[in-house]
């Protein structure tokens, strides 16, 4: 399953990516927000994303949206299992899919064109977490320091 979130900086393109993502064959929930509200907080959405990615993560997916990305993947990233990478090209979310085993793409809206973020979200859903020892061990040393510091 594929959560979506959003503040209100992300909201119009939220709104455009679903309904691209049925063309590529992908399930979705909309965690929020459900209406724009220039004066949301982005840490809401970010939360409720995360906390559905991390009872399975290596199952389930996050698409996290607003202005500029960064506090999004802040608050994803407290959260046990979670791996949320700001993705501005197609080669970031390649690397951040192979490399890191990210499970939530975070999209700066104010930054990229919606064409580019659907480029993006392609390229993420589609590319595989990487089997070599070296991700995987690298993975490994992110998700044992998390079990010793984060919260679920």
């Amino acid at each position: 399953m594929i959560y979506l979130g959003s503040d209100h900086g992300g909201f119009e393109l939220k709104e455009q990516l679903k309904v691209t993502l049925p063309s590529f064959g992908v399930m979705f929930e909309d965690l929020g927000a459900m209406v724009l509200n220039p004066d949301d907080d982005y840490p809401q959405f970010a939360q409720a994303v995360a906390k559905k990615v991390a009872q399975r993560p290596e199952e389930h997916t996050g698409i996290l949206l607003c202005r500029t990305g960064g506090g999004m993947a802040i608050v994803a990233n407290r959260f046990r299992g979670v791996r949320a990478v700001e993705c501005r090209t197609t080669e970031d979310a390649v690397y951040a899919r192979e490399h890191n085993h990210a499970n939530v793409l975070v999209l700066p809206a104010d930054l990229i064109l919606p064409d580019v973020a659907f480029q993006i979200v392609q390229v993420f859903l589609a590319t595989p977490f990487s089997i070599e020892p070296r991700h995987s061990r690298r993975v490994a040393m992110i998700d044992q320091e998390a079990e010793t510091k984060f919260v679920p």
